[in-house]
């Protein structure tokens, strides 16, 4: 029931939050800022309910068995850790570097953090990503992710 609860009362504070969004009226621009949050809160508190039924009902979760995952084994921190670094990287490089080169970093760390070992390749394929999901934000979704030093180049 406690899941049920969190779930409920995030969806709330998202619909709540959403409710405070003020847009100005256009008739052109049917789907607005306030529409994803709407849609995310809602299913938040649809999820909450079904939930708090199920359980209520008797329904309870089945312990994993981990298909693949050997469960007795401890946390590998020698990947979890890098990881965490890379991500905290992200955090502080992306404003003075710029989203496709912190963006680019932590990709390639990622993979580095989770066993590849082909750097090149690696590498474009992280600069690949970070300058498509540049672009799509940018061009799909109006969202200026910061450009950093290659501002005015991008």
């Amino acid at each position: 029931m406690g899941i049920a609860a969190l779930l409920g009362v995030a969806g709330v504070v998202v619909l709540w939050d959403a409710s405070r969004i003020t847009v100005p009226y256009s008739v052109s621009d049917v789907v607005g800022p306030k529409t994803m949050p709407v849609i995310i809160g809602s299913l938040l508190v649809v999820s909450a309910v079904l939930l708090a039924v199920n359980v209520l009902r008797g329904g309870s979760g089945q312990a994993e068995e981990g298909e693949d995952v050997d469960l007795s084994h401890p946390t590998d921190w020698k990947t979890v850790l890098p990881l965490i670094g890379f991500f905290i990287l992200n955090i502080v490089l992306i404003d003075p570097l710029g989203w496709v080169i912190s963006g680019t970093i932590m990709f390639w760390g990622s993979v580095w953090s989770l066993g590849s070992r082909h750097y090149v390749r690696d590498g474009i394929v992280s600069l690949i990503l970070a300058v498509g999901t540049f672009y799509g934000f940018y061009l799909g979704l109006g969202i200026h992710l910061p450009a950093g030093i290659l501002a005015g180049i991008l």
